[in-house]
């Protein structure tokens, strides 16, 4: 029996966005703990999170390979999607309601998307001078929003995590060039180093990002990663939707869906504070009672 490409992709970018999700748990952790990147260079953690998005990107590359880029940085939401309930478990505090619907209409969303993205064929790619032009493009915004984020703004953790998603779907754009039948030539040399750099610089940035918490950072980045690979998809490889106008709009209505359910996703999750210790505090003895000096037991006289 032979297997979909496209169903090969889907799998492939399932097992890549739970690693991506565990890594960002970590990432996140990671930073709560360390005032500023060179400490979370030093832990142990944080190279466990490099691992974790090193398999990540290889799963990536290897899906890109059967999938169109538009369709499998589209699954990418599903980091999201993990991330949050994983964070959740590992903070020790409940999901809530409002996450869960969330997770519920990302899924459905990507579901319509995937009825309608286009199957079978090999993926198209850009040329290498394309490539170089959207390399040039992407560094230009991505040393815009470096610079917001680096000044005295409040929103620098959304910043920078544009900027990673940005990175990140600049180098899965090169990524797929070089995963769909490039040759060895000086060209696929440099388009292998873009890839690395743009990977590298998307995996450094995002850890600046956390540094503000995980879920609105996580979520701008899953939304700006597929939008910006599904621009590049559209505009330059002609990718599409099947079923025409009726396919497209069946499209638009998954993104939105999926869209919403980030909205739902990325909302804060404010815990209760535990008051177990404030109910008890009135059964233990005032300190006045049981203090040295207070004559109380002591068999002296005050």
């Amino acid at each position: 029996m032979t297997t979909s490409p496209v169903l090969l992709a889907v799998a492939l970018s399932l097992v890549s966005a739970l690693c991506y999700a565990t890594a960002a748990v970590v990432q996140e952790r990671t930073a709560a703990k360390t005032a500023n990147l060179r400490g979370a260079l030093a832990r142990g953690s944080w190279w466990g999170a490099v691992l974790l998005n090193g398999g990540g990107a290889l799963l990536h590359v290897v899906a890109l390979r059967y999938g169109p880029l538009s369709l499998v940085q589209s699954l990418g939401v599903l980091t999201l999607v993990v991330a949050v309930p994983l964070g959740s478990l590992v903070a020790r505090r409940r999901t809530s309601g409002t996450q869960w619907r969330g997770t519920a209409l990302t899924l459905a969303g990507l579901t319509a998307l995937l009825t309608v993205t286009a199957s079978g064929g090999t993926p198209h790619t850009l040329s290498t001078t394309g490539l170089l032009v959207v390399a040039l493009a992407a560094a230009f915004v991505i040393a815009a929003l470096v610079r917001v984020a680096s000044g005295p703004s409040s929103q620098a953790g959304l910043a920078f995590a544009a900027a990673s998603g940005i990175a990140s779907a600049v180098g899965s754009t090169f990524a797929q060039k070089l995963a769909v039948g490039t040759t060895l030539s000086w060209d696929a040399a440099l388009v292998a180093a873009l890839t690395v750099g743009f990977a590298a610089g998307g995996l450094l940035l995002s850890q600046k990002a956390y540094g503000s918490g995980l879920g609105a950072p996580l979520a701008l980045l899953t939304l700006v990663n597929p939008v910006a690979a599904s621009a590049i998809g559209v505009a330059l490889l002609g990718e599409g939707f099947q079923y025409g106008a009726t396919g497209t709009l069946l499209a638009l209505a998954g993104a939105g869906m999926a869209g919403r359910g980030v909205v739902l996703l990325s909302r804060p999750q404010h815990e209760r504070p535990v008051r177990r210790e404030a109910r008890v505090s009135h059964l233990r003895p005032a300190p006045i009672l049981t203090g040295p000096g207070t004559g109380v037991g002591t068999g002296r006289a005050a």
